[in-house]
């Protein structure tokens, strides 16, 4: 006899409702467990990046620092250079003007440049000319002037000029101008 129209069924202790209960139960656990690694691993990555991100600060403060002093430097040298220039063309100029100051009689055979004087030598037709077309400009510039003549056969003079610039006299010079400004 049957009483009933369905089948019976066996009777389980986890029935498919709560089968399905514990499967969606699963995955929001899995879900959570997932969320929770991703975070960990974008705050490793983002602390990674800031020790990144630190090293390259640290790297181009030095960077900076390096080049201030490679700027210093150079900067250093284009005064210097600037400076050399401006003493080499002050000396062309210089040495041009004192060239012009010799007369068409008197030839120059050499010239050299001291620190704080000048040696010519040269061949005049006699001291007269020498003494007012040379000598007068030379004692201008020149606070001593030295001149020693040695005869030539051929009635000229050779003559060695020596000039100097007393260093102790330009500074007094210089102080009195100051004292004069002042």
């Amino acid at each position: 006899m049957k009483y009933s129209y369905i089948k019976p069924r066996r009777k389980t202790i986890i029935s498919p409702e709560l089968q399905l209960l514990f499967v969606f139960f699963g995955i929001t656990l899995l879900m959570l467990f997932l969320t929770y690694a991703f975070l960990l691993f974008k705050d490793y990555r983002f602390s990674q990046n800031m020790q990144d991100i630190d090293n390259k600060i640290i790297e181009l403060k030095n960077n900076t620092s390096k080049m201030k002093t490679q700027i210093a430097f150079i900067e250093k040298e284009n005064l210097l250079a600037q400076k050399i220039y401006t003493q080499n063309s002050v000396l062309k100029d210089s040495i041009s003007n004192l060239f012009d100051l010799v007369p068409q009689r008197i030839t120059l055979s050499e010239a050299k440049l001291l620190k704080n004087g000048l040696i010519f030598y040269g061949i005049t037709p006699n001291k007269d000319i020498y003494n007012f077309m040379l000598q007068a400009p030379l004692r201008s510039i020149f606070h001593k002037t030295y001149t020693s003549f040695y005869p030539l056969s051929n009635g000229w003079l050779r003559f060695v000029s020596t000039n100097y610039i007393d260093d102790n006299e330009i500074d007094e010079e210089i102080d009195n101008t100051l004292n004069e400004e002042l």
